[in-house]
């Protein structure tokens, strides 16, 4: 139904689930993870599990592929025969994604580019990509992809718990959380992204649990009386608190047309640390 030869192109960092990759034939850059001793590539040659096995010994760092890299990733869609291309990234305010993958595109007129900026990150950016991949495949103009795509950024919102801030910290990624304090009173706080994409603190409560349950107070607030939605549960190491959130959601959100379920890529791992548990709501419907 591609009639206008629209490419999908998404950074690692999206955690577009890759069943759903390999179905709309979706573009990954990865993100890369960088040890002492040998730089990986995200969800290509490391695995989640691997990185928290090594978080006593060394904290790694990310970042983006070079230039190169991504330059090879456009032309292989230019050959593949696409003419059109939406590129979606996590939020600029987090990342350097968004802006190499603007400036590659202006080198590449051949093919007409439109990068969005989620601003958001994880399977919250993953959601959006899912909602653009539909429309492509429905056959919806560029134009209206265009359009509707851009609309979806404040459609979608991501919460978050972490077990601790030391790796937001240590990462430079910390934006407008307060962390001394947090970690001192055991206060679990829930993040999210502002309307600029940069990290803050939605709320704090004492304790996993009490910050479990006020992440699910906010879930509702957010969906509100939407008649159609889309849900994502994403974790790191807190697999039981996952599961058990994904079956809450199931009985709470008849509205939900998915919730998707699966693990936050490496790279995000190492930002987050272990015990994340983390949510994305796409409104997609009034």
């Amino acid at each position: 139904m591609n009639k206008e030869k629209i490419a999908i192109l998404v950074d690692s960092g999206t955690d577009v689930p890759q069943e759903l990759v390999e179905k709309y034939n979706i573009y990954v850059i990865p993100l890369q993870i960088i040890y002492k001793d040998r730089v990986y590539t995200d969800k290509v040659d490391i695995t989640p599990e691997e990185v928290y096995q090594r978080l006593p010994q060394e904290i790694p760092s990310t970042s983006l592929p070079d230039g190169a890299t991504i330059t090879k990733i456009f032309e292989k869609i230019k050959e593949d025969g696409y003419e059109k291309l939406l590129a979606i990234t996590i939020s600029s305010g987090l990342s350097g994604t968004h802006n190499i993958v603007r400036l590659i595109a202006e080198d590449f007129p051949a093919l007409e580019s439109f990068v969005l900026d989620t601003k958001n990150i994880g399977i919250a950016a993953g959601l959006q990509v899912i909602e653009a991949a539909k429309m492509v495949e429905n056959g919806d103009s560029w134009d209206e992809i265009k359009v509707k795509t851009e609309e979806n950024v404040k459609r979608s919102k991501i919460y978050f718990n972490v077990a601790t801030l030391e790796y937001l910290q240590k990462g430079g990624r910390i934006g407008l959380v307060a962390s001394i304090l947090g970690n001192a009173l055991k206060l679990n706080p829930i993040i999210s992204c502002n309307e600029q994409g940069i990290y803050y603190t939605v709320s704090k409560a004492r304790g996993r649990k009490k910050s479990l349950e006020k992440t699910f107070e906010l879930i509702k607030e957010f969906v509100g009386n939407h008649k159609k939605i889309a849900l994502a549960v994403a974790h790191g190491e807190a697999e039981e608190d996952a599961k058990g959130f994904y079956q809450k959601l199931k009985d709470s959100f008849p509205q939900a047309e998915e919730i998707y379920f699966g693990t936050i890529s490496p790279a995000l791992v190492v930002h987050t640390g272990p015990g994340l548990l983390g949510i994305g709501i796409q409104i997609l419907e009034d």
